[in-house]
C-alpha cells in the first residue's frame, strides 16, 4: 500500500494518506481558477475515505463550504488549498500540496467550457466542456 505524504507552503499543515489516489482531474472553471490561485486545479480522490491522517497543524486549518456539504480546506497561515471535504470529512486533496509522486496522472480536464482566455491546456488527458460531459468521462 502506498504511503503519500503533503503539507502546505509554510509546512503548518502535514498529512498522510495510506492508501491510493483515484479520478485524478484538472477543472478549469472560474471557481477553481479563484479557489486555486491558477489556471485550473489539480485535484485527486482518497480510493479510501478512512486512509487519510493529519500529521500535524489540523488546527491551523480553515474551512470554506461553497456548496451544500461540499468545500476546501485552507492553511491559515500561508492560504495553500490542502483537499476538499464533503460532509466535514476529507474526500480528496490538491495534488500540488503532495510531496513526490501521487502516484496518479491527470484522467481528464473538466469545465474546459468555461476556461480561462489565456488558458492553454496541454498533454493527452480528455478534456470535457460542461458537468454533464465530465461524470460520463469518469
Amino acid at each position: 500500500m502506498p504511503l503519500i505524504e503533503g503539507e502546505c507552503f509554510c509546512g503548518a499543515i502535514k498529512y498522510r494518506i495510506d492508501g491510493d489516489l483515484v479520478r485524478a482531474r484538472s477543472c478549469h472553471c472560474s471557481r477553481c481558477r479563484k479557489a486555486f490561485g491558477g489556471a485550473a486545479s489539480a485535484y485527486a480522490e482518497l480510493a479510501h475515505s478512512d486512509s487519510f491522517s493529519w500529521v500535524c497543524g489540523s488546527e491551523n486549518l480553515s474551512d470554506y463550504t461553497s456548496q451544500e456539504s461540499w468545500g476546501l480546506a485552507f492553511c491559515k497561515t500561508c492560504g495553500t488549498t490542502i483537499c476538499g471535504k464533503h460532509l466535514g470529512r476529507v474526500h480528496g486533496v490538491v495534488l500540488g500540496a503532495v510531496n513526490g509522486d501521487p502516484g496518479v496522472e491527470i484522467e481528464a480536464h473538466i469545465f474546459v467550457g468555461s476556461k480561462a482566455p489565456w488558458d492553454h491546456i496541454g498533454g493527452t488527458a480528455p478534456q470535457v466542456g460542461t458537468w454533464q460531459e465530465s461524470r460520463t468521462a469518469r
